[in-house]
C-alpha cells in the first residue's frame, strides 16, 4: 500500500506522525484544498513524466500547469506524462496518491519554482486521502530532489 510505503519514508525522518489521513478524497488539488482548507496553490501536485524512459517527478503548486515552451526549454524533450495504468508500477503511487515519498529507485524528483511562493505546502502521502504539511526547507530535505526547476504557470487566482 502507498500509504505505507511513504509513511516508512517519512519515519525516517521523523515525521510520519505528521501524516493526516481524510475521510473524504484528496484526489484532485481542488479536493485536496478543501479537505485541508487551504488555497490550492498550497496544494503541492506531484506530476509524473516520462523522458525517454526515464520516469521523473515534478511537484508544483495546485494552482499551476506545465509551461510547454519551458519544459522542453529545460528537458529538451516534449512534457510527455505516465499513462495513467502505469504510474503505480513507474512510481510506486497511484494516480491520486503521488508524491515524492518512498518512490521506485531510479526515480528523479524536481522541484519546481511556483512553490517557493508559499512557506508550507501540503503534497500527498501515497493514498487518495492523504497529505502532510511540510515547509519549503522540510520538502526539499526530505523529497530527494535533484534541483529546483522553472516548467509552470499560474494558472488559478491567488
Amino acid at each position: 500500500m502507498s500509504w505505507d510505503r511513504a509513511k516508512a519514508y517519512l519515519q525516517t525522518f521523523g515525521m510520519d506522525a505528521r501524516m493526516i489521513a481524510f475521510d473524504v478524497s484528496s484526489a484532485t488539488v481542488a479536493l485536496a484544498a478543501q479537505a485541508i482548507g487551504c488555497r490550492e496553490g498550497e496544494i503541492a501536485k506531484t506530476l509524473s513524466f516520462l523522458i525517454g524512459d526515464e520516469p521523473i517527478l515534478i511537484v508544483a503548486a495546485g494552482d499551476c500547469k506545465i509551461d510547454n515552451a519551458k519544459y522542453k526549454s529545460q528537458f529538451a524533450a516534449k512534457a510527455k506524462m505516465i499513462p495513467f495504468d502505469q504510474v503505480e508500477a513507474r512510481i510506486g503511487h497511484a494516480v491520486g496518491g503521488v508524491c515524492p515519498f518512498g518512490v521506485e529507485d531510479g526515480v528523479t524528483v524536481y522541484l519546481d519554482a511556483s512553490l517557493r511562493r508559499f512557506d508550507a505546502v501540503y503534497p500527498a502521502c501515497g493514498s487518495s486521502n492523504s497529505a502532510i504539511r511540510l515547509t519549503i526547507e522540510e520538502l526539499e530535505r526530505v523529497s530527494g530532489y535533484r534541483r529546483w526547476i522553472d516548467v509552470c504557470k499560474i494558472v488559478g487566482g491567488e
